[in-house]
């Protein structure tokens, strides 16, 4: 994750290149051979990849059409059953419109590895924390793994990376989730034990070895190496104390400096003996991509080893790190109270059985979709602010009342002058489910539409003025909300995804 500034050569001498100097400095972890193919490796394109969203699509199936759709060569990622890199393409793959839709996430095929570590076995609802989420791509990773069930609590310590994370969680359409603004290390003080998993993809150095127009990688002093290593143990030690016993921590980084990852790892193992272990993840990858055991004179604890180190020439990556711990026996750690803030002080009230049962009527109505089964299936409650009505995860609100959230749930609707209006985000998540309620345009229309324009002259005199419809294109594309008037078929479809 970027943290800080490109640094500045001395005055008066030249601006190393940051992969050479890299690649200097982890040459002696490597054999001959296979620094040769790390070489090579780095002379290769790194394919852009995806990660298709199956709460909105069947992940094969959509990839399949949108490679004959746009033209894509694709491959599957190995160790992510959602991923894929995209070989070749002709036009960015952020401009499709199933992309501003959230039916796939632009992410890195390393990136991916995090989140696939996990087992989920005999977990109905469970509690899982993303302890540095920003910008929020394995945190939609997360979502998808647990089937949008339980709770997803979005962590960052920035405000600055929030908006991002917001964004990303609404697009993305998962109603069991929820962002905040904490210092990741406070999360072991104010719930131990709590958590059934915890990902910790860790602010780290960046030094992977792949330099991209986002991400460019930057020279790294010592310091800074070694200051980002006691901050990462620290965001461990608490992810470690508030995961339960039982359960399970991955920690990532996209670095391979062994400082900031078997070296961190080192450091808690030795710290906390037998009420932890690093679980072997061999089975979870097409090959064998081991930690390190040493580096020169450095010796690290044997379960080290069990990480999974990702070098580019592995598997055609960028450089990566992830690890597997399960939590043995309790971390003594001190305990203190969490911020409280009640919705309630935040505008928000629970929404009265008669407004509840009004909406319900009106879903099986208009749309013939069974809004009381999607909340009780989901685990959702109906919360509302002024006009605006919310389904908010009935988790949080048992395990964390009064946690001061960024984001929670996902927007039901609106109550308008034209009666209740469901939102683009919960149309573009249950909208499939519409049995009623839907307007198919003509193949003509769907450039005019994808670019935000109201279509005129259609016939939809079945609806009443005013009345909000699910879009979809002759191919079954779902594009968004229209609503009718007098004359034509308003445009509903937010500025920000309109091009």
């Amino acid at each position: 994750m970027k943290r800080k500034r490109r640094s500045q050569a001395p005055s008066g001498t030249a601006p190393q290149d940051p992969i050479q100097v890299a690649l200097e400095r982890f040459r002696p972890l490597l054999s001959a051979a296979e620094f040769a193919s790390l070489l090579e490796e780095l002379e290769r394109p790194l394919y852009p990849a995806l990660r298709a969203n199956p709460l909105k699509v069947e992940p094969a199936a959509a990839v399949e059409s949108w490679a004959q759709r746009y033209g894509w060569e694709t491959r599957r990622v190995p160790y992510c059953d959602t991923g894929w890199w995209v070989l070749s393409h002709q036009a960015s793959l952020g401009q499709t419109i199933e992309h501003r839709l959230g039916e796939y996430y632009l992410q890195d095929a390393a990136s991916m590895l995090p989140v696939e570590l996990f087992t989920w076995d005999g977990l109905d609802r469970p509690l899982v924390l993303d302890m540095a989420a920003s910008p929020g791509g394995k945190t939609t990773h997360l979502i998808a793994k647990t089937g949008d069930h339980g709770l997803v609590l979005a962590n960052d310590s920035s405000q600055d990376r929030l908006m991002a994370l917001r964004l990303v969680l609404q697009t993305w359409g998962g109603v069991n989730s929820a962002a905040t603004r904490f210092p990741g290390e406070s999360f072991g003080l104010w719930f131990p034990d709590t958590f059934d998993r915890i990902l910790l993809d860790a602010p780290c150095s960046m030094q992977n070895l792949r330099s991209t127009e986002s991400h460019p990688m930057r020279s790294i002093t010592d310091k800074e190496r070694g200051s980002l290593a006691q901050r990462q143990a620290r965001l461990l030690e608490s992810a470690l104390q508030a995961v339960r016993v039982g359960g399970q921590v991955v920690y990532s980084t996209c670095t391979l400096a062994p400082e900031e990852d078997e070296g961190v790892l080192d450091a808690v193992l030795r710290r906390f003996g037998g009420a932890i272990q690093v679980d072997p993840v061999e089975a979870r990858l097409p090959a064998p991509a081991p930690g390190l055991e040493s580096t020169g004179e450095q010796v690290y604890h044997p379960g080290v080893a069990h990480a999974a180190r990702f070098w580019p020439h592995r598997f055609g990556t960028s450089g990566f790190f992830a690890a597997r711990l399960t939590k043995l026996d309790q971390i003594p750690s001190p305990q203190g109270d969490y911020p409280r803030r009640p919705l309630e002080n935040a505008g928000l009230a629970r929404l009265a059985p008669r407004d509840r049962q009004a909406l319900l009527d009106l879903f099986r109505q208009m749309y013939a979709f069974e809004l009381e089964a999607v909340l009780d299936g989901q685990g959702l409650d109906l919360w509302q602010r002024g006009e605006s009505v919310m389904a908010v995860p009935e988790l949080y609100l048992q395990r964390f009342p009064g946690l001061p959230v960024q984001a929670l749930g996902l927007p039901l609707g609106d109550w308008t002058p034209n009666g209740f209006a469901p939102s683009h985000e919960w149309v573009m998540r249950f909208g499939r489910s519409f049995r009623a309620g839907r307007w198919t345009i003509e193949p003509e229309q769907v450039i005019p539409w994808l670019r935000g324009e109201d279509l005129p002259g259609q016939d939809v005199h079945d609806y009443a003025r005013g009345t909000l419809l699910a879009i979809f294109d002759p191919d079954g594309r779902l594009l968004g909300r229209g609503r009718v008037t007098t004359e034509r078929l308003k445009n509903l479809l937010p500025r920000r995804l309109a091009g």
